[in-house]
């Protein structure tokens, strides 16, 4: 059983930077798929960035990908999100989720995810 604990989280001023980190236990990170997702209250959760288990092949949502980065540190076992100019419509709850997989391919399909973490809350003040 794969546990994820996110952080980083917090409160920052439009046109900020904030990293979040998802650190995993139970697996090793090199076997895992991983991802990030966020949610608003009433809206669908949005795939944000999803990275390999070798953390060589990574995705960020088209419109983010100017402003957000995610990459991998599998000797501690986390991923981050780094999350630059940051804009009042990123505020939501950032969850990361993980899947065992090959170590070659990003999944951006949150039913194919099978570890949820409890999310870390982003709020960005305009």
């Amino acid at each position: 059983q794969v546990q994820l604990v996110e952080s980083g989280g917090g409160l920052v001023q439009a046109g900020g930077s904030l990293r979040l980190s998802c650190t995993a236990s139970g697996r090793a990170a090199s076997n895992l798929a991983m991802g990030w997702f966020r949610q608003v209250p009433g809206k669908e959760r949005e795939t944000v960035a999803a990275i390999s288990g070798n953390g060589d092949a990574t995705f960020i949502q088209y419109s983010m990908s100017d402003r957000f980065a995610i990459s991998k540190d599998n000797a501690k076992n986390t991923a981050y999100l780094q999350m630059n100019k940051l804009r009042p419509e990123d505020t939501a709850l950032y969850s990361c989720a993980s899947v065992e997989a090959t170590p070659l391919g990003f999944i951006t399909h949150a039913p194919r995810y099978r570890s949820w973490g409890r999310g870390t809350p982003v709020t960005v003040a305009s």
